[in-house]
């Protein structure tokens, strides 16, 4: 996943350099579309590698789960028991073009923490929830993640089913 980040953010930046040195030396009669791709992109292309590159640390640690009747999801952003949260969603930046996944608690804090879209896909995210964090929230939080999540789905595209909880 790093190399394929890597390659879309700084190639990209690379090809708009590229584009901006061959437009100037004038050897094509497209010099002057290449002078001007290149001076459109270069912005674009460093905005979002500048967004990206905390993402392409090694080792990186997101978020933390800790699973249980006490559990947490542990952030830089905060610490919140799962019994508190009310919802979690993925949201999709339009500025940066990076997914938060946004954690709303009953106390109405909500917590943003980016996932530097290292998190492949809304697939792998609901698994991550419903198999580390559903078993542990309030009867009231379950509903509304059963409402969001479509486990027909997710038994198709990730082999995933949700195991049989002991519920209060």
């Amino acid at each position: 996943m790093y190399v394929w980040m890597f390659l879309a953010t700084v190639g990209f930046l690379i090809a708009s350099l590229f584009l901006i040195i061959h437009g100037f030396k004038f050897d094509s009669k497209y010099s002057m579309i290449y002078i001007g791709a290149g001076f459109i992109y270069t912005p674009i292309s460093l905005y979002i590698t500048l967004w990206h590159l905390p993402g392409l640390i090694p080792g990186k640690v997101l978020f933390t789960i800790v699973p249980g009747e006490n559990g947490t999801v542990i952030s830089k952003k905060g610490t919140v028991l799962i019994k508190n949260i009310r919802n979690i969603d993925m949201v999709r930046n339009p500025f940066n073009l990076i997914n938060y996944l946004v954690v709303e608690t009953f106390d109405d804090k909500k917590i943003k923490i980016s996932t530097y879209n290292l998190i492949l896909g809304d697939t792998d995210y609901q698994v991550i929830v419903d198999r580390y964090i559903f078993p542990y929230m309030t009867e009231s939080a379950r509903k509304v993640w059963d409402r969001k999540i479509n486990l027909e789905l997710l038994r198709e595209e990730e082999n995933y089913e949700r195991q049989e909880q002991k519920f209060d």
